[in-house]
């Protein structure tokens, strides 16, 4: 089969490209996330928690801009980059290349009742800090969509001048993405299930149906297809992936080809889809690719650094 060529981002060992039957490593020892590929066939990424950077596709690296703040995702809208950080801020690369914070975000109808993520780990209380985990927009970039964890997710309908609150807070959401074709439909991956809207974001319903259990941690569309991955928490030692026709009813089906059960969760970023071509990688480091919309798979690494995001290019 052909191989899709992978970006895959780690939380503190730089990024791996597999090309072909190759892989190397670029950025050794860096923190580097939130790959997001641009109009010119380059990729940005979030490098240190501080710089947004450019790749070139022969994997030349540039800053376009750095922040005191802690940067945790982006996006592209328009050719507008807009960048989420991890203290539940939304900013917005401006043309001088300064960063701009918008306002609205701050200052959003329910904010008071947003906080941070927490789990009980060998007596001590842990998790991610209050912040935006990731970001999405309609296809005809009408609507910004910003998932807050553990905040919903606010929406604006104005270019991120005001934003409004449209799912429940305690939904616990991890990630959101919008269909790269159907502006009105819009998928996320909560805590309480996979969570789907017709309407651009204004509301949603939640299906488990066909779930081993309803944590699901991150979510992509393969076509007319929505991948979800479900977990019984974010510690599991097992999860897996399921797919149901956009427009379809019934029960979320487990994807063949990949195992049944995978090493771990599949966090916020790491399914990727372009086209066709198909990336998975889950918390032990197995990264997973097809070719074929996930018909057939390939188990391209296995073991990789804890990994913060892939990217099909």
């Amino acid at each position: 089969m052909t191989i899709p060529n992978v970006l895959a981002a780690t939380w503190s060992d730089g990024l791996f490209v597999f090309a072909g039957e190759t892989r190397r490593q670029e950025l050794a020892g860096h923190s580097v996330r939130a790959l997001v590929s641009d109009q010119n066939g380059c990729t940005l990424a979030i490098v240190d928690g501080h710089s947004l950077c450019r790749r070139t596709c022969e994997g030349v690296w540039s800053t376009i801009a750095s922040s005191q703040l802690d940067l945790a995702c982006l996006m592209i809208v328009d050719n507008v980059i807009y960048l989420g950080t991890d203290d539940a801020r939304v900013l917005r690369l401006n043309p001088g290349g300064g960063i701009d914070p918008l306002n609205g975000f701050e200052s959003m109808p329910g904010r008071a009742t947003w906080y941070a993520g927490s789990a009980l780990i060998n007596g001590q209380l842990v998790g991610p800090p209050l912040g935006v985990r990731s970001m999405t927009a309609t296809s005809d970039g009408a609507v910004l969509l910003a998932n807050v964890h553990v905040g919903g997710i606010p929406r604006s309908t104005d270019g991120g001048v005001t934003w409004q609150p449209t799912i429940d807070v305690h939904s616990d959401v991890h990630e959101v993405c919008g269909h790269p074709i159907h502006s009105r439909t819009i998928v996320a991956a909560a805590a309480t299930g996979l969570c789907i809207s017709r309407d651009g974001g204004g509301s949603w319903t939640v299906e488990q149906d066909g779930l081993h259990a309803p944590y699901c941690s991150a979510v992509a569309f393969s076509g007319s297809d929505i991948l979800v991955a479900a977990s019984t928490d974010h510690f599991a030692a097992q999860g897996a992936i399921y797919r149901r026709p956009m427009d379809g009813s019934g029960p979320l089906q487990p994807v063949r080809g990949l195992p049944r059960w995978l090493e771990g969760i599949v966090d916020t970023g790491c399914i990727a889809t372009h086209g066709s071509a198909l990336a998975i990688a889950d918390k032990a480091g197995n990264l997973y690719a097809s070719a074929d919309a996930g018909h057939t798979w390939l188990h391209r690494d296995r073991g990789l650094p804890m990994v913060s995001t892939v990217l099909v290019i």
